[in-house]
């Protein structure tokens, strides 16, 4: 039997019985009837995050299958593995579906349609669900990569199903991590409605980025709290007023800032005086060129008084650019002055990047629209040392460990976790931003929402944003992963994901899947999450605060390990 459930014989039986209903042909009742192949009960959740929630039977006695269907159009040949259920159900395969394997209760549970599903097979046992699942998975595979290549070819040649290099790497790993509780310590209005940036500092203030200016914050143990200092873009003396900012980067012992924004170019603001002091272009050999996004030199750098370069990102670039004159002139601001292009490669085709970060050292980690990941040291820029294949969906957002040891990739449905470290071929333990990993490559492990808060997220439940907890030094660990879906902040304790052993784990195929979080619910959607500096962190706390941004509100959340306090929801 083709493994990938062409249309089943259920379908087919559907077909008949709607022509002979037809001719209107007596037929039995349902109860003296065969249940026909494939068949499940189709469960529907209601009343959503209410105490009314409960599921309620949708179709009692109804029939599943995959089917394949083509594009409607007449220019694309496109096509695709859609799931059937009964007259209710008809919904392409795909990610956004957040299907997920409930072991205890022999249910398949899904997103489709607007709604929360579930298919039960507790009449049919746990290898009809099982073999369910397996379709599912197979559709999915081609529904995203293609009917002409094998998941097995894929990803069996380029990850190392030896996966004790997880836990390995992590000296401290305890079997029975800590439970975090979080508790709201500040929340405060912000001075304007349009909020769209966060920029933390891990010295005296912190930085909420709007359209008309930036709101200045004071760093404390608690969290962050407003100072009643407002930086109003209007008067910040710019030569080329910018529009709506979509990147600030603090820098210089976190006293300046650069602003880049849909307009070429950067502004570069000196945060102590409030003005503007720079202006600068990209241009490389005379001729103009964009950037879509910029990054520090390293995990710390915003925190060198002297710091003078900073790198850039486009779909095919990948550069450090240097605000040195080099012929030591000083800039008239009326005119917009060229950055030095002091590295980097420009990339013929094929890199399609999106995202980027940097390590503790300077090392540096790609996303890209295929779903690539990958690694760069920092002295060479032109190719990278190790590239992770693409799962089926872009990166939009990466992150790196201060060592270097873990990356966090954000796709809309999932975050991937990476472990770079690998054996070389001198029996040395080393990342895989030093050498190629090659076929060494450990399988990472995603991170999920449940079906339930997928959907409850709402209609804008996209991954955005995954983030370590940060670290500035040497011989310090993170201990979260946090990120943002609509009116959610999701935080994972990095702890139980590295271990093996987890019980989101037991019983899973393939990939590793981790759906143990917490959320933090917010009466609008969210604009960032992060956690402050880990020099922030309170004598007994396993975390620095959680600053949690809105386009109207700031909150600050702390952490403990102790039990019987206020908690977010699991």
């Amino acid at each position: 039997m083709d493994r990938r459930c062409l249309k089943s014989p259920s379908s087919v039986l559907d077909e008949v019985e709607t022509k002979l209903r037809a001719l209107k042909l007596k037929y039995t009742s349902t109860e003296e009837q065969e249940a026909p192949p494939n068949s499940v009960e189709l469960l529907r959740y209601i009343n959503g995050n209410t105490p009314k929630a409960k599921w309620v039977a949708a179709e009692k006695l109804t029939s599943y299958c995959f089917l394949k269907t083509t594009s409607s159009h007449e220019d694309s040949e496109k096509e695709w593995w859609v799931l059937k259920v009964g007259s209710k159900i008809r919904e392409k395969v795909s990610d956004e579906m957040r299907l997920k394997k409930a072991y205890k209760d022999q249910r398949a549970e899904f997103v489709a349609q607007g709604g929360y599903w579930a298919l039960s097979f507790s009449s049919g046992g746990e290898d009809l669900l099982t073999a369910f699942v397996s379709s599912f998975n197979n559709c999915l595979f081609e529904n995203n990569h293609g009917d002409d290549l094998n998941e097995a070819n894929i990803f069996d040649k380029d990850f190392n199903p030896d996966d004790s290099m997880w836990e390995e790497a992590d000296d401290i790993l305890l079997k029975t991590p800590p439970r975090d509780l979080l508790t709201e310590a500040f929340e405060e209005a912000t001075s304007e409605e349009s909020i769209h940036s966060l920029a933390l500092g891990a010295l005296d203030n912190s930085f909420l980025v709007g359209d008309s200016g930036i709101q200045v914050f004071k760093n404390m143990r608690q969290g962050v709290q407003g100072t009643g200092v407002f930086v109003d873009f209007d008067a910040a003396a710019y030569a080329s007023p910018p529009n709506k900012k979509k990147k600030a980067l603090l820098m210089r012992a976190e006293t300046n800032m650069l602003l880049m924004s849909q307009n070429p170019g950067i502004h570069q603001l000196d945060i102590e005086t409030g003005k503007v002091i720079s202006e600068w272009k990209f241009e490389k050999d005379g001729v103009d060129i964009s950037m879509t996004d910029i990054t520090n030199d390293a995990k710390a750098a915003q925190l060198d008084p002297s710091g003078s370069t900073f790198l850039g990102l486009d779909t095919n670039r990948l550069c450090r650019w240097d605000m040195r004159d080099p012929v030591g002139m000083v800039q008239d601001l009326a005119t917009p002055t060229v950055l030095t292009w002091a590295q980097g490669h420009q990339f013929s085709r094929g890199t399609g990047f999106s995202c980027f970060a940097t390590t503790g050292d300077g090392s540096i980690v790609t996303g890209s629209f295929d779903g690539q990941i990958r690694l760069y040291s920092r002295d060479n820029l032109n190719k990278a040392k190790t590239a992770f294949p693409g799962l089926g969906a872009p990166v939009t957002h990466v992150d790196a460990t201060y060592d270097g040891k873990w990356i966090v990739g954000t796709t809309d449905t999932y975050l991937i976790v990476i472990s770079t470290l690998f054996t070389d071929k001198a029996g040395k333990t080393t990342t895989g931003f030093e050498g190629p990993m090659g076929n060494n490559m450990s399988a990472p492990r995603l991170l999920k929402l449940t079906p339930l808060h997928a959907h409850l997220a709402g209609s804008n439940n996209k991954f955005r944003n995954a983030q370590f907890s940060w670290v500035t030094e040497d011989g310090k660990q993170e201990r979260h992963v946090v990120a943002t879906v609509g009116k959610f902040s999701v935080i994972w304790n990095f702890q139980q994901v590295k271990d093996g052993s987890h019980e989101c784990y037991h019983e899973q195929e393939g990939m590793k899947k981790c759906y143990c979080y917490k959320i933090v619910l917010r009466n609008e959607s969210i604009v960032d999450s992060r956690f402050m500096n880990d020099n922030f962190a309170v004598s007994g706390s396993p975390e620095a605060p959680l600053v949690i941004a809105t386009p109207m509100k700031v909150s600050s959340f702390s952490l403990s390990s102790k039990r019987g306090r206020k908690q977010a929801s699991d």
